[in-house]
């Protein structure tokens, strides 16, 4: 079989757009790159499905993997993923293992927060689980993951099914020749290793949770079925009226013929359509709506949208939650619907409040929504890689506004063209799965790169790819410099030419120089609309002292309240991000005492105790006392 870096050039020259073209239709990763690009289903959540959440047996491959690789490095098909048990009378001989009486652990879920031994182990973990399922006939079956960190293997009844890389965004393997009546089991082997050409790569700022960390379910469907879709108000050159009441996309049908008949309907917005399918199965349209509410932070109206294909036994159905509403940029301007915007927001990582661990649930959801609800914001940065799909629902319903990106973080081997192509992959899932989501409103590539030619042509073939994938959003990327030339910060990094919205970090008072110091630093930016992305300083949570001492909460008000003299004399700045929510757990923030395993920049700790700066951010919001929206 051939692999994907073997299909592109070698070297990684300035003719990046060819392979952005190939990429498109390829698996991006060499572990799927032998195959066409597979089903990805949208719309999971609002389907029908059988859950395989709950308890899995799971089995530790200890280093190196001898269970998993062969000597070739090869995955190895014929050891755990078997699922054979041992003959304690006579009999072959099985290699040692027995998933029927193996510990559990809980899916979705990463295992660090589970075992205590598997707290630090980066490696690979046997996942398996028994089921029982009975087979219709005409339709067909897939497994899907709504994410696992960082590879994945699975097999169902001992066939080898799919492979996956990519930690935070969904896939689909299709089932459906594997499984037969009654009992049927599922192995999967999750593999945590942190790899220099993998994204995010081996330096990371944040905890590697490993496993199966969001739901897992079995997705059955017609033999023709509404695989893909895209339902938005009309994005033209500027807004007016009468896009505010056009809707346009397509409904894309697997297996369908040429004219096959696709409904579409809305009723509270007066939508009653037949579509038509054309040769590649996509049913394209443009509709009027009779009326229509626009999405807002304000008013975050949510209509039902009803899909359908085939007929009888053979009928596809599926509803859809949607908000509509336009988002864009003009000039150093952020509007919505037409009106100009200033996101008052704050990042988050996914870590679990209270429990800590990956956000997996929807108590983990309710707790991160509400901190932002009493925070007054109307923004979150979800950082720093495509976050629980519960995120956009809850924020679609709440009216919080999203900027969401794939995990390309500083290290990242951009001279490889594999490395690419992982990423374009991992772009294509993240707006598939959320391209319908009315609270995602920008779209992120990076976040703190080398300022360097092979980065910034990487990125920017990046965000041309995001554009031609939706180019109804924004593109943005956080940057990270300059430093200060005395009072001078000058914002010259090449790749704000490829982005609508810049994303700037900064950390004057904290890693550079003192909290004072902001209040006279003219900044240098680009005509275009800024976002402090992050900014901030750490705090242990009921350390206190004096506003100059490190560490305190008093200190870490005074960063803020300097940079809020600084930020209010930039005038292009339209949104405030400030780092972080929560703190959260990473391993490279081992102060003992202060720190202990975390990073102390949140507003709140991470038993849910609330800062002096988060209060400091609660009244600054309801205040709307730093920045304008023109």
């Amino acid at each position: 079989m051939t692999s994907f870096s073997k299909i592109v050039s070698s070297k990684w020259t300035g003719h990046r757009n060819a392979l952005l073209s190939l990429v498109c239709c390829a698996i991006a990763s060499p572990l799927l790159a032998q195959q066409p690009l597979k089903t990805l289903l949208v719309g999971v959540d609002h389907r029908t499905v059988t859950s395989l959440d709950g308890n899995w047996h799971y089995l530790v491959d200890q280093p190196p993997a001898r269970a998993l690789y062969a000597p070739d490095g090869k995955v190895n098909d014929k050891t755990y993923a078997l699922n054979t048990h041992p003959n304690i009378d006579s009999g072959p001989h099985n290699a040692e293992y027995d998933f029927a009486t193996a510990p559990t652990l809980k899916v979705p879920g990463d295992w660090n927060t589970q075992d205590p031994t598997l707290f630090r182990y980066e490696g690979v973990i046997w996942y398996q689980r028994d089921f029982g399922f009975e087979p219709k006939p005409n339709t067909r079956t897939f497994l899907h993951i709504g994410a696992a960190n960082y590879k994945s293997f699975v097999w169902v009844n001992q066939k080898r099914i799919c492979d996956h890389e990519g930690g935070f965004t969904p896939f689909d393997c299709e089932v459906t020749a594997a499984l037969k009546p009654g009992n049927n089991f599922v192995v999967i082997a999750v593999d945590s290793t942190r790899e220099v050409d993998g994204i995010p790569s081996v330096g990371i700022d944040w905890f590697n949770y490993g496993g199966l960390t969001r739901d897992v379910s079995l997705v059955t469907v017609p033999m023709q079925f509404i695989d893909d879709y895209d339902i938005h108000l009309k994005h033209g050159s500027t807004f007016s009226a009468a896009d505010a009441t056009t809707l346009t996309g397509y409904v894309h049908v697997v297996g369908a013929t040429a004219g096959t008949p696709v409904t579409l309907r809305i009723p509270e917005a007066g939508v009653d359509t037949t579509l038509k399918t054309d040769a590649d199965g996509r049913a394209p349209f443009e509709v009027k709506a009779s009326k229509l509410e626009l999405w807002s932070h304000e008013t975050p109206k949510l209509y039902k949208v009803e899909l359908a294909s085939g007929s009888g036994d053979q009928q596809d159905k599926l509803t859809d939650d949607i908000g509509f509403r336009d988002i864009r940029v003009d000039g150093t301007r952020i509007l919505l619907n037409g009106k100009a915007i200033f996101l008052q927001g704050v990042n988050e990582h996914a870590e679990a409040p209270y429990r800590t661990g990956r956000v997996c649930t929807d108590e983990d959801v309710k707790n991160i929504f509400g901190f932002l609800k009493d925070m007054n914001a109307n923004f979150v940065r979800l950082a720093h890689y495509p976050h629980d799909e519960r995120m956009e629902r809850e924020a679609d319903r709440d009216g919080i506004m999203i900027w969401s990106e794939i995990p390309l973080w500083q290290h990242i081997s951009f001279d490889k063209p594999e490395v690419y192509a992982k990423a374009t992959y991992m772009l294509n899932e993240m707006i598939r799965r959320d391209r319908d989501k009315a609270s995602v409103i920008l779209w992120s590539v990076s976040n703190e790169t080398p300022n360097n030619p092979t980065r910034t042509q990487f990125l920017t073939n990046l965000a041309n790819e995001a554009r031609r994938l939706d180019p109804t959003r924004p593109i943005t990327s956080a940057i990270i410099g300059p430093h200060a030339k005395g009072n001078e910060m000058v914002e010259n990094d090449p790749l704000t030419n490829a982005l609508d919205v810049v994303g700037q970090n900064e950390y004057v008072g904290w890693y550079e120089g003192r909290p004072e110091d902001a209040d006279n630093i003219k900044w240098t930016l680009p005509q275009k609309p800024i976002l402090i992305s992050e900014f901030g300083a750490e705090a242990k949570q009921g350390n206190h002292g004096g506003k100059d001492q490190r560490w305190t909460e008093e200190q870490q008000v005074n960063v803020y309240e300097h940079q809020f003299v600084m930020i209010n004399k930039i005038p292009q700045v339209r949104g405030l991000i400030p780092w972080i929510l929560m703190d959260f757990r990473s391993p490279t923030r081992n102060i003992p005492k202060l720190q202990d395993g975390f990073n102390r920049k949140g507003l709140i700790s991470e038993d849910g105790k609330k800062k002096q700066a988060f209060y400091l951010f609660q009244k600054t919001y309801k205040e709307h006392s730093v920045g304008k929206a023109e």
